[in-house]
């Protein structure tokens, strides 16, 4: 950590900066710029050494923003406690800022850039008065690796560098890699609360810093982001969301590579062979759970190498390459415990940040679904004393754990491949107690692009022969796409053209169709790895299917169910196809579509077709 408390722009600013931080002249203007707009009381270049961080914990610790938890229970560990006001992703304050409203599409929020840019000088002048600045480098993905990216964000929170230091790899050596000439995004983000107003007068600092005027904004033709009034969360962590998929799905678009928002497993066979798939599951689908799966059949092991992102690229031999870009997991809490995911409850045995849980007069942590037996006295998110009969959860629904991803016990040894690993197959999975079964192959990469297009999950009951209201999420990446979501799907059928015959197999998989009675069919977590068996076998060129209208679905005997207690009427349900409840899914589809005009690429169009064809055909 390198400190210049000079004024920006001089000389001996410069010099200072020379001497340490980066000698990089563009980097180096571009902090001065910020600088001078932002009116901080000094600059600090972040190292990302243990050092550094070890002083930004002491100081939060010291200011009362982090609460060290105890040591017995959770070796350096800390807790951090939000605004009320401040705890989540804000969709409405988020915005795209492409030149073109048409490159935005109709699922974003979309602001002129020359506008939207003169708004924003205006809040962030002289926002970080009387605060710090920090200069946080940090590559996505293996340091100079061919799928990474660098980036370097300014903030002037030190939750933020401590986040950044475990969900990225930050630190001196990306100022190595920007000087020889790597490109970098440049992102900036302030918690809009500065300590000093427009005359000089000083005020007190809070526990938590931000302000009620939000700004996420993406800038994805010049690759900038910049980020006001938020501390928290993917608001705040400008590597997460919004580099990650914002920014890179429209770099990946113009370079031809694929950035989703998609979990990352290695499987291995009894038989020793494994296997590299990518997911997509929209929020509460399972996707955490899946990342971490412990499978229930013999032989069988599931390795984790992300929970969250997917950086996918072609390689020289014609596969399609994956990375982990981040370095961590910023995970939800509650609904993690013991029984759902023992895989996540083990890798926060410490070094963890955890934000808005609650706490145990022990000092340690708790959230509801981390133990069976709820405690009998807590201090809640907000810091309020909490019995089981407050009426109110302990922990925010939305509270997080950030843990380095090399903890987890069930990391994969080729999870930070320079390379990356070859992807095998895509699932995509919603949460559909009807129509959808519990595991069908694309016949085609078009069809299986459609299958993401149209990922899915029931808001509302369906009457018989009908669906439920759906909420959809095209990919899982309807917060999450950078341009026009049509012209998204047509970016993800060009690169089936560019794959070829090399291109990985698409699946749907549905873990949550219930029964006439209302209840789950299939009893999910770990048995779940039967279907990731039979997706295996297809990939070797086995396990034998059933054609339907909607895809190939698993033949009679194909899906191992030893030891597992469901009945042949439960089985029927689970990979029924009512034709009449598609034909009107169908129709949904088309209405769907067409708020994307005719942008929706041709090949969709005639997948729908084709369905709609086999459908009244079979």
């Amino acid at each position: 950590m390198t400190i210049s408390d000079v004024a920006p722009g001089t000389e001996a600013s410069n010099r200072a900066r020379s001497e340490r931080g980066t000698t990089d002249q563009a980097l180096r203007a571009w902090v001065d710029e910020i600088a001078g707009l932002t009116k901080p009381d000094e600059i600090v270049w972040c190292d990302g050494s243990k050092h550094e961080a070890d002083l930004l914990t002491k100081q939060l610790v010291a200011e009362g923003k982090l609460i060290k938890l105890n040591p017995e229970w959770r070796p350096n560990s800390y807790l951090a406690r939000t605004d009320p006001r401040d705890v989540a992703r804000v969709e409405d304050r988020t915005f795209i800022c492409s030149t073109y409203e048409e490159d935005a599409g109709p699922t974003n929020n979309w602001r002129d850039p020359r506008e939207m840019r003169e708004e924003l000088k205006h809040v962030f002048d002289g926002s970080m008065k009387g605060r710090t600045m920090y200069v946080v480098p940090f590559s996505m993905g293996p340091l100079g690796g061919p799928i990474s990216q660098l980036g370097v964000e300014i903030t002037d929170s030190p939750y933020v560098v401590l986040s950044m230091g475990i969900m990225t790899r930050m630190g001196d050596a990306v100022y190595r890699l920007i000087e020889a000439g790597e490109p970098w995004v440049r992102t900036l983000h302030s918690v809009g609360y500065p300590l000093v107003d427009g005359v000089g007068h000083r005020r007190a600092e809070v526990e938590w810093p931000s302000n009620d005027t939000k700004y996420i904004v993406q800038f994805p033709d010049s690759r900038e982001i910049w980020s006001y009034g938020s501390g928290y969360g993917g608001n705040a962590l400008l590597a997460k969301k919004c580099f990650a998929l914002r920014i890179a799905s429209v770099m990946a678009r113009d370079e031809g590579w694929l950035a989703e928002h998609m979990l990352l497993i290695k499987i291995t066979s009894p038989g020793g062979k494994s296997y590299h798939v990518a997911a997509a599951f929209p929020s509460a689908c399972g996707k955490t759970n899946l990342a971490m799966l412990r499978p229930t059949i013999p032989g069988w092991k599931v390795e984790t190498i992300g929970d969250d992102i997917a950086w996918m690229r072609p390689g020289a031999d014609g596969r399609l390459y994956a990375i982990n870009p981040e370095a961590g997991f910023f995970g939800v809490a509650p609904g993690t415990g013991e029984t759902t995911n023992p895989t996540a409850v083990q890798t926060l045995w410490g070094n963890t940040i955890f934000t808005n849980v609650a706490l145990r007069p022990d000092g340690d942590v708790w959230w509801e679904g981390l133990t069976d037996t709820v405690p009998p006295n807590l201090t809640d998110w907000e810091g309020k004393p909490w019995t089981p009969d407050s009426g109110r959860p302990a922990a925010h629904p939305n509270s997080r754990f950030t843990v380095a991803a090399a903890q987890c016990p069930q990391i994969s040894d080729d999870w930070d491949a320079h390379d990356g690993v070859p992807i095998d197959a895509i699932l995509f999975g919603g949460r559909r107690a009807t129509n959808v079964p519990l595991v069908a192959e694309a016949r085609s990469w078009k069809h299986g692009v459609f299958m993401g297009a149209t990922i899915s999950s029931e808001k509302t009951a369906a009457a018989e022969g009908t669906v439920g209201e759906l909420r959809r999420d095209p990919f899982a990446m309807l917060p999450f796409c950078g341009y026009n979501m049509a012209d998204y799907w047509g970016h993800w059928v060009k690169m089936g053209r560019v794959l070829g015959e090399n291109a990985p197999k698409i699946f749907q998989v549905n873990w949550f169709r219930k029964g006439a009675d209302g209840s789950f069919l299939w009893p999910g977590f770990g048995e779940n790895s039967r279907v990731l068996e039979w997706i295996v076998g297809r990939v070797e060129g086995g396990a034998d299917t059933v054609d339907t209208p909607i895809g190939l679905l698993p033949a009679a005997e194909s899906l191992d169910l030893d030891g597992l207690e469901i009945t042949d009427d439960a089985l029927t349900q689970l990979f029924d196809v009512d034709r009449d409840s598609w034909l009107a899914e169908c129709d949904l589809t088309e209405e769907y579509f067409a708020q994307f005009g005719d942008r929706v690429p041709a090949a969709l169009k005639a997948e729908l077709a084709s369905l709609r064809y086999h459908l009244q055909h079979s």
